[in-house]
């Protein structure tokens, strides 16, 4: 009797009358609307969009080849011989590592509008391995050792980034677009930032930070050439540099700087 029974119950499960049941369920209207709502709300939170989804993208022929992952170098590899060499896979592998990164590191546009510039910036930094201060606070906020940092996900009126250290960390010219529209930040540093250059300080200087005052670029590989756009930033007091009288390019664009802005001083660290 009891054997019977479970097989009554096994019968009823896979009977077409309780697939009837679950598609009339699947078609009622409040589930489908509950289901159009949380499709909406995934889209919401998701903050990159893919290249063909974006109203900016330009769309040809190509498109039979997009993916969701980054194709341009699938094109690009497709032009070049062939390296199967251990040195040519490595370099490959290496280069595509870097272009991931640097891919990861774009502006968000969603990010800023919901988060702030300050914010946004602050989550942007502090993931990557730098540290903020936000004005009113003695304490830098970074991540610890398991990774983790406390910073609001949510806006927050009148808070506001005064420092930023980017010490030694991994910043791709992609990511330079994420540090702009500081209005209250006075102290900014790239100490052993290898990758910054003349082309992250160009950006840098046109990012609308009109109180910063103290710059730190020992480390970095920017030129005598790069530092004509400093201009660009009235507040401007202290640059820190290696060695302001490396040779005689720094020496006149040093003076330069000095002449544009007398209360500017060019020093070391």
């Amino acid at each position: 009797m009891h054997k019977f029974h479970q097989k009554s119950i096994l019968r009823y499960f896979t009977s077409s009358a309780l697939r009837q049941h679950y598609q009339n369920g699947l078609d009622d209207p409040k589930l489908a609307h509950i289901r159009e709502q949380i499709e909406a709300d995934k889209k919401k939170l998701k903050w990159r969009l893919e290249y063909g989804e974006r109203p900016d993208a330009v769309t040809s022929n190509f498109k039979l080849f997009e993916t969701s992952n980054r194709n341009s170098e699938l094109v690009e590899l497709l032009q070049q011989p062939i390296d199967i060499s251990p040195s040519g896979l490595k370099q490959w592998w290496t280069k595509r590592r870097s272009g991931i990164s640097a891919h990861m590191q774009k502006f968000i546009p969603q990010r800023h509008a919901m988060l702030g510039p300050d914010l946004a910036t602050a989550h942007f930094l502090v993931h990557r391995g730098g540290s903020v201060r936000f004005r009113g606070q003695k304490d830098w906020i970074k991540m610890d050792d398991k990774e983790e940092y406390d910073l609001p996900n949510t806006f927050v009126q009148n808070l506001v980034l005064e420092e930023i250290k980017c010490d030694g960390i991994t910043l791709f010219y992609e990511g330079m677009e994420n540090i702009q529209r500081l209005r209250c930040l006075t102290n900014l540093s790239f100490k052993n930032v290898t990758k910054f250059d003349d082309w992250y300080l160009d950006r840098l200087s046109g990012s609308e930070l009109p109180a910063l005052e103290i710059l730190n670029l020992t480390g970095t590989a920017v030129t005598d050439r790069g530092l004509n756009c400093l201009y660009r930033l009235p507040s401007l007091k202290v640059l820190i540099v290696d060695d302001p009288e490396r040779d005689i390019m720094w020496k006149l664009s040093v003076a330069l700087l000095e002449e544009w802005n007398p209360k500017l001083v060019v020093k070391r660290e």
